[in-house]
């Protein structure tokens, strides 16, 4: 290889090493200097079972950047890209794999939270603006799944998951609509509750005993159901709920997790050996310190913390991807990250 064309290769490559990570402008950029070595110390193991899952050559990297509350991630392997919600821009996020770009999908998205994909592989996604579960169709038209239960509005979907009976379960506080931020204030007039849309499309109520619901989640064989009580005090609580042989009456409600390190629980997802991945951070709680608690908590089936990622922004909601499910992408205030693990996604 002759000297000049050396040069050339050499200088594009650096160049492209220092490419700033993609912006949506419009909002607040968070500048972010990942780790130089390995093991990355953001990754901590808090019992020994989880060394399993560090990858002690991975570390963590911002993917992007430049939202204002970033939310209700959801991944389309199909595609190889992530689409994530910026609520207060309403707006839906979009950021590709394969080229690192980071875009609008759709704009004036009615204040989007959560999202999923049912098993025909469409967008399903809760809107606070007009109180009401969707789904977007191959050709991008939109049909109302839920909007009104007893006569009544909702309140403001937040979270949202698909069973692999097609059913669709969804929470309901009132988040969305207690002020201008993330909507549009509006009185509620239903209790805070946690919904399900059978694969008929009937709309029915899973239970109104939590105060703020939130995260919520299936165990891999879908025998348990794990919901946050974002408004729980005077800790926050992932409930776990026994789910019937008919799939759907729930029973056995057990405290799994209570957060009384001042933590305040968000979104959550379970991987395939059935631990629970909770995003995570302060809960506005005297003493609590944000440096310390803002990231992605891990728990095992029975509970108990095992493992930490430390991230410099609070962490409202999580999803696996990448080709092989094992890449974990944290949407977290104004910036998306991502790192690989030893473990997959349960769905």
């Amino acid at each position: 290889m002759d000297y000049t064309r050396r040069n050339i290769i050499v200088a594009s490559a650096a160049a492209l090493a220092s490419t700033a990570v993609p912006r949506a402008g419009n909002a607040q950029s968070f500048e972010f200097k990942p780790n130089q070595r390995y093991p990355d110390p953001a990754v901590t193991i808090l019992d020994p079972s989880f060394a399993k899952y560090r990858i002690n050559s991975s570390t963590l990297e911002q993917v992007a950047t430049g939202a204002r509350w970033l939310e209700g991630p959801v991944w389309f392997g199909d595609g190889r890209y992530l689409l994530v919600s910026d609520i207060p821009n309403n707006r839906i996020m979009r950021y590709d794999e394969a080229n690192g770009t980071w875009s609008v999908f759709r704009d004036n998205a009615n204040y989007t939270n959560g999202h999923t994909r049912d098993q025909q592989g469409r967008l399903v996604s809760c809107e606070h603006l007009t109180r009401r579960v969707t789904r977007t169709e191959y050709d991008g038209s939109i049909t109302v799944l839920a909007d009104r239960f007893n006569g009544k509005p909702l309140n403001s979907p937040n979270d949202i998951i698909c069973k692999s009976d097609g059913s669709i379960w969804f929470t309901d506080p009132p988040f969305g609509i207690g002020g201008e931020w993330e909507g549009e204030k509006a009185t509620p007039e239903l209790p805070h509750s946690v919904y399900r849309i059978s694969p008929e499309g009937k709309l029915s109520l899973v239970t109104a005993e939590l105060k703020g619901p939130n995260g919520l989640a299936f165990s891999p064989d879908e025998k348990r159901l794990y919901i946050v009580e974002g408004r729980a005090a005077p800790h926050r609580i992932i409930w776990s709920y026994d789910v019937g042989a008919d799939g759907v009456e729930l029973s056995n409600k057990t405290a799994l997790v209570t957060a009384d390190d001042g933590g305040g629980l968000d979104g959550i997802k379970v991987d395939v050996d059935g631990n629970i991945w909770c995003g995570w951070g302060s809960s506005g709680a005297p003493g609590a310190k944000p440096e310390e608690l803002d990231g992605v908590k891990v728990f095992n089936s029975a509970g108990k913390a095992i493992g930490f990622i430390r991230l410099p922004e609070r962490c409202p909601n999580i999803v696996f991807g990448g080709s092989k499910k094992n890449r974990l992408f944290m949407a977290s205030s104004h910036s998306v990250y991502a790192l690989y693990v030893e473990t997959k996604g349960a769905v």
